[in-house]
């Protein structure tokens, strides 16, 4: 239940005013059918996760759990840097030129800018850190539609609304404290 309640907060504060945030809002924008986006975001969320994941345990596995350490505690103090760094999105990432439905497009659109992004990069850190893989890239997944499904159906108005500064400052926090600890190897003494 940690793993799962940990990547689903890391994810959903990392995920504030990040570039997939942004291309909900776009998406929403531009096909005003919010269910197919949300399912779409699903989807891709899921794919893109479930694969950064994977990446992270297969990493643990092949350093070990001693240069993970190190690796994990310098990646999450480098995430509390990155997300002090405002994303923006730029023209070509909004959607594909092709015409496709608004659930294909969306998974497609989602799943590519989710490519090396901060909560990509967070899932693959967190499926080194945490067991079960699975409630990993659930709770990930479940951040990831915390944060955008409600951009998708009310837009705007909470977008104006949230102090998208504060969040990052405070998601900066958390992933400096996670960099800290791990470096401490305190996650290692408490069988993590």
């Amino acid at each position: 239940m940690e793993a799962f309640l940990l990547s689903t907060g890391i994810v959903a504060l990392a995920e504030m005013g990040d570039k997939t945030q942004l291309l909900s809002l776009v998406l929403a924008a531009r096909f005003k059918r919010p269910w197919p986006i949300v399912w779409g975001i699903l989807v891709a969320t899921l794919l893109n996760h479930a694969l950064a994941g994977a990446a992270g345990a297969w990493i643990m596995a092949a350093v070990g759990p001693d240069v993970m350490r190190w690796v994990l505690g310098v990646s999450f103090i480098a995430m509390a840097v990155w997300m002090l760094i405002p994303d923006k999105l730029d023209e070509g990432d909004a959607m594909p030129r092709r015409q496709m439905g608004v659930f294909i497009a969306t998974t497609w659109a989602f799943f590519l800018a989710e490519m090396g992004d901060k909560t990509q990069i967070a899932t693959v850190a967190l499926g080194a850190q945490y067991e079960p893989l699975v409630a990993v890239v659930l709770g990930t997944t479940f951040g990831m539609m915390l944060a955008n499904a409600p951009v998708v159906f009310f837009g705007d108005a909470i977008t104006r609304r949230v102090p998208i500064k504060v969040v990052h400052i405070v998601a900066a926090l958390i992933f400096a404290a996670l960099g800290v600890l791990a470096l401490l190897g305190v996650g290692a003494s408490l069988g993590v």
